[in-house]
């Protein structure tokens, strides 16, 4: 869509508040990225090309809780983020009508299946809508009810940031949780198994084949060591030559990073990959046939400098710039 276009646009309509060069940056109430607002009700959605989502839910973790207040943080701290991206010259806003489309509204969170069934059917109505979703979280988990909704006409492929492939199996008697979600995708068809790479995996371990499921459905795993060889114009490489020309899907877990830039999150893993490393990664992905993404796992209660939240929203800027890039091209 042309730039001039944006006064036919209802979705583009009232979004000065987006030019900090209009209204201060402090002013207002906080949506992401200080785009406009837009409620499903009254043809709200209606012109919005890419919805910004939050994801308010943390019944999938198994161990410190907290990501439930990730996307009300992340609104917080995306204010700092300004039109255009300098490295890359691209100004999404410019691109594509973007909008904040509120919270996945979960009516019963302490059922987890039902929790993610209610995420789900929201992401459906997004997709019925064709708007492509980016989302912040939540846990893990929520990945996969996303996945649900917008995959499925056919598998996706998948670039993963992470400390863990999240392709464990059953825990405690559950089988959703925030460490199975790409296990569960692949059986359920939602991804294409030698479409996924899954970069920065690393740490400590209860056996030696935890991550077995990704090896042996053909998933391309980069621990933190391969990481280190290959360096970032490697590992590019590879994410394009994997990915390939088919449509995929980014998700990014900010444990993926090392907890010195992104200390509040539930399940830090020291050793991983600094913040412009994974900004040169996204970057890298430029030119994929990109659908929808997430950043996950940010914790509040861990975060008390509110750095980690920072980090989230400048994370899902860079996936923005990919989105709009990869839509106007279409």
């Amino acid at each position: 869509m042309a730039p001039n276009d944006s006064d036919d646009n209802p979705a583009r309509s009232g979004t000065p508040n987006a030019d900090p060069m209009v209204r201060p940056r402090y002013t207002g109430l906080a949506s992401f990225m200080r785009t406009p607002y837009r409620a499903i009700d009254q043809g709200g959605w209606d012109g919005v090309e890419i919805g910004l989502i939050g994801v308010p839910f943390d019944g999938g973790v198994t161990n410190r809780t907290g990501a439930r207040h990730g996307p009300r943080e992340i609104r917080n701290q995306s204010s700092f983020i300004r039109k255009i991206n300098q490295a890359t010259g691209i100004a999404p806003h410019d691109l594509c009508s973007v909008a904040d489309l509120g919270d996945a509204w979960i009516e019963k969170p302490f059922e987890l299946k039902g929790a993610l069934d209610e995420i789900a059917a929201f992401f459906t109505q997004v997709h019925e809508r064709g708007i492509t979703p980016l989302s912040a979280g939540g846990d893990h988990a929520v990945t996969l009810p996303i996945l649900r909704a917008i995959a499925q006409e056919r598998p996706l492929g998948l670039i993963h940031f992470d400390a863990h492939c999240d392709t464990g199996d059953d825990y405690l008697g559950s089988k959703l949780h925030h460490g199975v979600p790409f296990r569960r995708a692949v059986e359920e068809g939602l991804l294409d198994p030698k479409r996924c790479i899954q970069i920065g995996i690393r740490g400590s371990v209860n056996e030696l084949d935890q991550w077995a499921f990704s090896h042996e459905q053909g998933m391309r795993v980069i621990y933190i060591e391969e990481f280190h060889e290959l360096g970032v114009a490697g590992v590019i490489v590879e994410a394009q030559r994997v990915i390939g020309t088919g449509p995929a899907y980014v998700s990014f877990d900010v444990d993926g990073l090392d907890p010195v830039y992104a200390p509040g999150t539930g399940t830090p893993e020291v050793g991983g990959f600094s913040t412009l490393e994974a900004q040169l990664m996204l970057r890298g992905l430029s030119g994929l046939d990109l659908v929808g993404g997430d950043v996950v796992e940010v914790s509040p209660p861990f975060d008390p400098t509110g750095n980690t939240a920072l980090v989230g929203a400048t994370m899902m800027f860079e996936i923005l710039c990919l989105l709009a890039q990869a839509r106007s091209a279409r």
